[in-house]
């Protein structure tokens, strides 16, 4: 938990507008970690970034993870199986995106930057690590993950699979487990 054991809402939070600008402050990614606010959350940089800074305002993020208590959250870089990843979900108000990306995956790949899709082509995987959530920090019963931030990737991921190119056996990837359990 934040400090004192308090609490911490993505509501709570300064957010950062489309053009990588801080709304609340003005400013860098640089200066928007060092905030107390979010340096308080001790998150990886990556996480801060991807999550937080890029899509701390997404409207999806806000219904989908309203009640999650961030400071509950520690992240590890884990390599998680090709396998595992096929079948992972996202949060409610994004799934049909990342199925459309799936079905679509060459078009959406084809959007992509030169070095992101030699990637996929060399490699077999992403460049960036996607952000996934243990499903029990979701209040959930269930056992596994939920994808958080990288439909994108995922979604090319999950087309190639189904459509047979290429794919790495594992992949990068922060996973976020609750803090008493990511020893």
């Amino acid at each position: 938990m934040g400090d004192a054991g308090q609490s911490v809402f993505l509501v709570d939070l300064p957010t950062a507008d489309p053009d990588r600008n801080m709304v609340d402050r003005g400013g860098s990614l640089a200066e928007f970690i060092a905030l107390p606010s979010i340096a308080r959350l001790g998150w990886p940089d990556a996480v801060v970034e991807d999550w937080l800074f890029d899509h701390g305002a997404h409207e999806a993020f806000q219904v989908d993870y309203r009640d999650l208590d961030l400071s509950a959250i520690t992240w590890t870089l884990e390599d998680v199986p090709a396998a595992s990843l096929q079948v992972i979900r996202t949060g409610p108000s994004e799934q049909k995106f990342l199925e459309s990306v799936a079905m679509h995956h060459f078009h959406y790949l084809g959007l992509r930057p030169a070095p992101i899709r030699d990637g996929w082509e060399l490699k077999g995987t992403w460049m960036t690590a996607p952000l996934l959530l243990e499903l029990k920090l979701l209040n959930r019963d269930e056992v596994g993950l939920r994808l958080v931030e990288g439909r994108m990737r995922i979604g090319i991921l999950q087309g190639r699979l189904h459509t047979g190119f290429h794919v790495a056996s594992t992949h990068k990837a922060w996973v976020g487990r609750g803090r008493a359990d990511a020893s």
